[in-house]
């Protein structure tokens, strides 16, 4: 802590409310980088958007123009090779972003608390200037009803996913820390406080 604030990421399955925790870590003071939303800013960088449509064409844009992530999730998903086309295009843009915002944050006064929030951390690498994990434990059924409510998707649709990804006995091994979320926000808040007291810091 003295060298600075302390960076940790969040790991956890699809659906399992690792942006749940992410709130409540922001609400408690911690700067959340998100990969999600660096995979967004990706997508609309003119040079990105020019090799994807180079990879598969135009038909996945949206009428707006923009790239319709819908559309290439579905060609990617159903491909591991396409994905891993899709990788090599974005995660240098995204590790790249994700360095400069952790180091922004890093030299901001008053900040004690990094979170690094990305699906895909340790499968793309970059979990190296992490100080610690969190894993979001969360009941298979859980996740399956909380992405069908919220995306639609169906169960096939995240074991696709979900094949792309690092099993997640092996991301829960790689934590040193564990937060159960299957109850209600106020028993995921309870946690989060207990994690700022294992931290040193004040919830």
């Amino acid at each position: 802590m003295a060298n600075g604030p302390l960076v940790i990421g969040l790991l956890g399955g699809i659906g399992s409310g690792k942006s749940e925790v992410s709130r409540l870590l922001a609400e408690a003071g911690a700067r959340v980088v998100s990969g999600d939303e660096l995979g967004h800013r990706a997508l609309l960088d003119p040079e990105i958007k020019a090799a994807v449509v180079a990879a598969w064409g135009a038909e996945v844009l949206a009428t707006c123009g923009a790239v319709d992530r819908r559309k290439l999730g579905r060609i990617v998903f159903a491909d591991p090779a396409q994905l891993r086309r899709l990788e090599a295009i974005v995660h240098p843009w995204i590790k790249e972003a994700i360095r400069r915002e952790v180091a922004a944050a890093r030299a901001t006064a008053g900040v004690r608390l990094v979170v690094l929030d990305a699906a895909v951390m340790l499968e793309a690498g970059w979990d190296g200037d992490l100080d610690a994990l969190v894993f979001v434990d969360t009941p298979r059924p859980l996740r399956l009803q909380r992405v069908a409510q919220t995306r639609g998707w169906t169960e096939e649709e995240v074991l696709r996913r979900e094949q792309a990804q690092m099993p997640l006995e092996e991301k829960a091994s790689r934590a040193q820390y564990v937060v159960r979320n299957a109850g209600g926000r106020e028993e995921l808040r309870a946690q989060v406080d207990t994690l700022f007291r294992a931290w040193g810091l004040k919830a």
